[in-house]
């Protein structure tokens, strides 16, 4: 039998651990590695109280999403355990997420739950379990490199394609890691469900990030950090007072609608300035930016960071999780990184990941990213 997983063993012999949601996708990767001949078993983390999620379907990782993993498990005949990482999650992620948004930030939790527990704790469970590896539902892909590391890889289906938010995944966590989704279209994915007989064939994808209720991320940070909740000016470009608002908290970089103030033309955010509350508004042609500056980058390139071309790496950037990778130059700079843009894009917020890759294709390899710490007008691009 194949060794499906790239791995020395044969299956029989290969003990792999599933990360288990409770979805549709991660279901599938146990049922096919368990039909291909793998000793799998099942784990799933709750990441926080689980009784709001009984009652809120779309979310993940907790309440009516561990009984469905656990369902699933067995109707595939493999073992399934739950590991309580609430606290954990919660100082590592949801304080994180609160304490970025209270600065101005737009952040990602997704990415900081990968990052800081999912490729932490899960893989640490899989070697304890006795584990060669930890497979993932995720829509990304990995291949062996001659040098004996790991590539990533965008997935097959650009419209499914997660690397946006696993960037940040280390070499020592891609040795471990296996996608077996990476070439799949998800209704591939949703014929295999059914195929197997699992309950979840059917069951909708997650839409809000686990811990925000209907998207409204400034109740959750309200209720975090409630001294971050505090009313200032809504300001043109020049600084000219246009009105008021009751908290930075309800607004992010390219924002439109909800500004609350009347002009002759449309006004967007332009920018959050949390030390003195206030929200800086104009017209579109200010959210052009032209260079993206990035801290705490994770390099995954075959050149370290500090010895790319003085003139810039050519690499395509994506600067968020619905865009596509566009062309762009890449250097290193002090404490990161700085990306110039070859076209602008629009609404680059601080606290959003700018992922990079070799080239804007589909499987094209993940080359790293970093967190925006600010962006730059088109005109500033070509200034050292």
């Amino acid at each position: 039998m194949p060794n499906s997983l790239d791995l020395p063993r044969p299956p029989a012999e290969t003990r792999v651990v599933v990360a288990m949601s409770g979805g549709v996708d991660s279901s599938v990767v146990a049922a096919l590695l368990k039909r291909d001949g793998y000793d799998v078993v099942g784990v799933t983390m709750q990441l926080y109280d689980h009784g709001e999620a009984v009652r809120r379907p779309g979310a993940c990782c907790a309440g009516a999403d561990i009984r469905d993993a656990r369902r699933a498990a067995d109707q595939i005949g493999i073992p399934h355990y739950v590991l309580d990482y609430e606290d954990r999650f919660r100082q590592a992620v949801m304080d994180r997420f609160a304490d970025a948004y209270a600065a101005g930030e737009t952040p990602i939790p997704c990415v900081d739950c990968n990052r800081s527990v999912k490729f932490v704790d899960l893989l640490d469970c899989a070697r304890d379990l006795g584990s060669d590896v930890l497979a993932t539902g995720h829509y990304v892909a990995s291949r062996a490199l001659a040098d004996g590391r790991r590539a990533l890889l965008r997935a097959r289906d650009a419209a499914r394609d997660q690397s946006y938010f696993l960037y940040a995944t280390t070499p020592d966590q891609l040795a471990r890691l296996r996608f077996p989704l990476g070439g799949m279209p998800k209704t591939e994915v949703r014929r295999l469900a059914a195929e197997f007989g699992l309950a979840v064939a059917d069951k909708p994808d997650s839409q809000d990030i686990c811990f925000v209720p209907q998207g409204r991320y400034e109740d959750v940070v309200a209720k975090l950090r409630p001294d971050a909740v505090r009313p200032g000016d809504v300001v043109d470009l020049a600084g000219r007072v246009l009105g008021r608002h009751e908290g930075i908290l309800g607004f992010t970089v390219g924002q439109r609608r909800g500004i609350g103030i009347a002009a002759a033309e449309p006004l967007y955010v332009i920018r959050l300035e949390a030390e003195t509350a206030r929200v800086v508004v104009g017209p579109r042609a200010a959210l052009a930016a032209g260079r993206v500056r990035l801290r705490d980058v994770n390099w995954l390139g075959d050149v370290a960071l500090d010895a790319l071309p003085a003139d810039g790496l050519p690499v395509a950037a994506r600067v968020r999780s619905t865009r596509p990778p566009r062309a762009a130059l890449l250097r290193a700079a002090p404490g990161g990184a700085i990306v110039d843009l070859l076209e602008p894009e629009d609404g680059v917020a601080p606290g959003q990941a700018c992922v990079l890759y070799a080239d804007a294709g589909p499987e094209a390899r993940v080359l790293g990213g970093g967190t925006i710490t600010r962006s730059e007008a088109p005109a500033l691009s070509a200034a050292a």
